[in-house]
């Protein structure tokens, strides 16, 4: 009797030699393709089960339409915006990662970027291998006693803190969503953002790339921290201004900086005066490069993989929880508002956040609150996390940072008869938002701030406090106008004619910082913040 093919699993990123040995040992058939064009992919995918990457491969809703018997994709890291998965999701097809092989070695390097910043080492061995003997020239500074700043307190951050710790520094770290309990138990100074630019004698960021932090440190967090100080960014290129750090550099605000990712990559012409710079130390997005991080990474997912294809449990899948949600149509709006809740009250907060509450008023919201709490967390965390945030991980994270949340029941109180509430509670008074679904399930905010609103959830949101009175709206739209921003919709929100409004208007296009100013130094108008949803 002739045996049924092994299963495939296609490779079409180079990965460590560990994978292919372990699919075979397991019975499937390990096919190589890497370097294969688009076209040379759409002819592959229909034979494969499982496919495998890097960062080299992305897997678009074409691709996962085309591989009509794909059950698991495979992505040997932590970042998965390579792979289409809302596509993967209604597929019903499991997207696992590996987030935990490159922390050692992304965290081993940032040591290695922050002594060779603080003994000028690039620059010496530059100058000696040019047959200079300039000794005088690089006298370097200890980094005993001094203060490491970490911004972005997550696994990586904690192991580079962990790393400094033991050459005596004093450790200090700002995120969002950490609480002070977990900082003081890991020997961090929980403090503000403002605290620890004052404070640190060196920076390191270890945030996600988002619309938070994206030009994070820039010209004007630049001239709030110490002269002279030292920034290592092996984060995600575009978290530093790269202009502004030059202009820091030039003026001396910065006495040295290291970078191993760049906003573009491979860096062109216009970073080379930064990279070229004799205070910067530049490596080549190397951080996660070692032996060790590529079998760790190569290990896991494929273990995971296999696990997958021969019906077991698995961990680090990204997408399980939302694969059982697309099976329940009744949930996933709820879920969705739950999130987009989540991801607007996060912004409009400006401490340390230390309690979430969820509520659920409505039979279905009731029925599915363990869910939307989860929604909620999602949407909170998807902005401050270092780590890719979904269904599955948000409550591990939650947790791991010493974030309380907690989700009640409540009866129905108005006119909406399924909604949910979302409360932060931090340093400063709580921010409260509450959505429902109109017509035929779409999402709603229906009070922000204890306003009653009706803004749709998406794109980009302005928002704002004003007095109510004739022409405050006509100032702002002005503004936008003058600057070729449209206006898509707006909602106001105010308990009683000529006391205090909240304004809402989704537009088109992001609104440019320079713009927002102009906005908040208008009289009457205060707190205006740009919102992503």
């Amino acid at each position: 009797m002739t045996r049924p093919p092994a299963p495939r699993v296609l490779l079409t990123d180079s990965i460590h030699p560990i994978c292919k040995q372990l699919l075979r040992t397991a019975g499937f058939d390990a096919h190589i393709a890497i370097g294969k064009t688009r076209d040379e992919l759409l002819t592959l995918a229909p034979s494969a089960q499982a496919w495998i990457v890097r960062s080299g491969t992305t897997i678009d809703h074409t691709l996962i339409e085309a591989a009509s018997s794909l059950r698991v994709i495979g992505r040997a890291g932590v970042g998965v915006d390579n792979v289409d998965l809302d596509a993967a999701t209604l597929r019903g097809i499991l997207v696992i990662n590996a987030p935990e092989g490159n922390t050692i070695s992304t965290a081993e390097h940032t040591v290695a970027m922050l002594l060779a910043v603080s003994r000028k080492i690039s620059a010496a061995t530059r100058s000696l291998k040019d047959g200079e003997w300039r000794r005088k020239d690089f006298t370097g500074t200890e980094l005993y006693e001094k203060t490491l700043g970490v911004i972005g307190v997550g696994k990586i951050g904690r192991a580079v803190a962990s790393r400094m710790a033991g050459f005596e520094m004093r450790i200090v770290g700002y995120d969002p969503v950490l609480s002070s309990e977990v900082a003081t138990a890991l020997g961090i100074e929980l403090m503000s953002m403002d605290d620890l630019l004052a404070e640190s004698d060196f920076i390191t960021v270890h945030t996600p790339l988002n619309d938070a932090t994206r030009g994070l440190l820039n010209d004007d967090t630049f001239s709030k921290c110490k002269h002279g100080v030292g920034i290592v960014n092996c984060a995600r290129g575009g978290i530093v201004d790269e202009s502004a750090l030059l202009r820091a550099l030039v003026d001396g605000k910065v006495s040295g900086a290291a970078l191993d990712v760049y906003s573009e990559e491979p860096p062109p012409e216009g970073l080379h005066a930064l990279i070229s710079h004799p205070a910067v130390v530049a490596t080549p997005h190397i951080a996660a490069s070692t032996e060790e991080a590529q079998e760790k990474v190569a290990l896991q997912v494929t273990e995971q993989v296999i696990r997958a294809l021969n019906d077991e449990p698995v961990q680090n899948s990204v997408n399980a929880h939302a694969i059982r949600m697309a099976s329940q149509p009744e949930v996933r709006p709820y879920a969705i508002l739950g999130e987009k809740l989540g991801k607007l009250a996060q912004q409009m907060v400006d401490s340390r956040i230390a309690q979430i509450r969820v509520g659920c008023r409505g039979e279905i919201p009731k029925r599915h609150a363990e869910v939307i709490e989860v929604a909620v967390l999602k949407g909170i965390l998807s902005g401050l996390s270092t780590r890719p945030v979904n269904l599955i991980n948000a409550p591990v994270l939650a947790s791991e940072l010493g974030l309380k949340s907690g989700v009640e029941t409540h009866p129905v109180e108005d006119a909406f008869v399924n909604r949910i509430d979302v409360v932060i509670e931090g340093d400063d008074a709580p921010v409260s938002v509450s959505g429902s679904l109109f017509g035929d399930r779409e999402p709603h905010i229906v009070r922000i701030l204890g306003f009653r609103m009706d803004v749709r959830p998406e794109g980009i949101l302005l928002l704002y406090r004003n007095i109510d009175k004739p022409g405050m709206l006509a100032r702002v739209g002005a503004i936008l106008a003058d600057e070729g921003i449209n206006i898509a919709a707006l909602a106001l929100g105010r308990e009683k004619p000529g006391t205090e409004a909240l304004t809402a208007i989704n537009v088109d296009e992001p609104i440019p910082e320079r713009v927002l100013r102009v906005i908040s130094a208008l009289q009457g108008v205060s707190g205006v913040r740009l919102i992503r949803l």
